[in-house]
C-alpha cells in the first residue's frame, strides 16, 4: 500500500468526519441552547485529543519553535473556529446536507486557487481545462446529490 493510498484513506476519513462533526455539534448546541458553548466544548475535547496524540508521538518539545513562526500562520485556528461556529449555528436551520454542500463547494474553489497560485507554500498545480472540468463536475455532482 503506497503513501498515496494511505493519504487518500486518511483524508477520506477526515471528509467523512466533517458532516458527522456538523450534525453532532449542531445537536449539542441545540440541546444545551448555545451553539457557542457547544463550540467551546468541541474545542476542549479536540485540544485534549491533540495533546494526547502529541504526547504519544513527539512530545511537547516542538512548542519551543512556535514563537518564531510568522503570525499569519495562526489564522488557521481562527478559520477552524469560524467553521465550527458557523456550521453549529447554521446546520440546524439550513440542514446538515445543505451546510456541508456549501462547505465542500467552498473547499473545492479555495483548494483550486491555492494550487493554481501556490499560495501558502503549496505545490503549484495549474487549473487546466481538465481540472476545471473535474471541479465543475464535482460541483454538479454535489448539487445533484442535494437535489436527489
Amino acid at each position: 500500500m503506497g503513501d498515496g493510498f494511505r493519504y487518500a484513506a486518511i483524508m477520506l476519513a477526515a471528509g467523512i468526519g466533517i458532516p458527522v462533526l456538523a450534525a453532532l455539534n449542531a445537536q449539542l448546541g441545540t440541546r444545551i441552547g448555545s451553539p457557542v458553548v457547544a463550540a467551546v466544548v468541541l474545542f476542549c475535547v479536540a485540544l485534549c485529543g491533540a495533546v494526547i496524540v502529541m504526547l504519544v508521538s513527539h512530545g511537547p518539545s516542538a512548542f519551543t519553535h512556535v514563537p518564531a513562526q510568522p503570525r499569519h500562520l495562526f489564522i488557521a485556528g481562527l478559520l477552524v473556529c469560524f467553521y465550527v461556529l458557523s456550521v453549529t449555528f447554521v446546520a440546524p436551520k439550513f440542514g446538515v446536507g445543505n451546510a456541508v454542500f456549501f462547505v465542500l463547494l467552498g473547499q473545492m474553489i479555495s483548494a483550486a486557487m491555492i494550487d493554481q497560485f501556490g499560495l501558502f507554500g503549496a505545490m503549484v498545480r495549474p487549473i487546466t481545462a481538465l481540472r476545471a472540468a473535474g471541479i465543475g463536475f464535482m460541483g454538479l455532482g454535489l448539487f445533484l446529490i442535494q437535489k436527489g
